[in-house]
């Protein structure tokens, strides 16, 4: 049963993953760079966006290991900020957008969750699923909201940090894997109670 709960995280992870960077891609091909669509991103196929470390092996081993959090990643869907319309919010709209895709999936979700229990639905099965890719999407929504290189925060902050604070993104760049391990070390569980929160929030059910 262990084998078969890791297995139905990590395809949830995967996909979600996965719509998070085409999303990505679509914002920047509606704002006018088609960089994603001509690399041949812009579509669900797996193959196209795993990255063997980040989207299979890292899952696996923090699912394997009870590490009491998991996260992954995909191929990064490449976009041009030069081709973009809107010179001055694009990048923050294109980084937005996966964060946004994942939000919107565990708001969705949530429903189904609140709509199945309140009428009586009692597959424990389904809802363990269901639950599960909320919870994952919740996750991979307020991890890229972290302001810390590669994620989308980072994107979103460098976006608006005055160009004479440009020593800031530097340093942070460079230093960007020290400082995201620590981040997930010593101040991620200040962050998960407020995975649980919305969690509980969205499906009325206790994680």
């Amino acid at each position: 049963m262990q084998e078969i709960n890791t297995i139905f995280y990590i395809v949830i992870l995967i996909m979600s993953v996965i719509i998070h960077e085409v999303s990505h891609g679509y914002m920047a091909k509606m704002l006018g760079d088609n960089t994603a669509d001509y690399a041949g991103r812009l579509t669900l196929n797996p193959i196209k966006h795993l990255d063997p470390i980040g989207s299979i092996l890292v899952p696996v081993l923090l699912v394997l290991s009870h590490a009491g959090f998991v996260f992954g990643w995909a191929k990064p869907v490449p976009f041009n900020p030069n081709n973009l319309r809107d010179k001055k919010f694009g990048v923050i709209k294109v980084a937005l957008a996966g964060i946004a895709s994942n939000f919107a999936l565990a708001i969705v979700f949530g429903l189904v969750i609140r709509v199945a229990t309140g009428s009586g639905f009692t597959s424990q099965a389904f809802i363990s699923i269901i639950a599960l890719i909320v919870l994952v999407n919740l996750v991979l929504g307020i991890f890229n909201l972290i302001p810390i290189p590669p994620l989308d925060g980072s994107k979103v902050f460098f976006a608006l940090l005055p160009f004479k604070y440009r020593n800031i993104e530097i340093f942070m760049e460079q230093y960007s894997f020290i400082v995201l391990i620590l981040f997930i070390l010593f101040a991620w569980k200040f962050v998960a109670p407020v995975i649980f929160i919305l969690f509980h929030l969205l499906t009325g059910l206790a994680v």
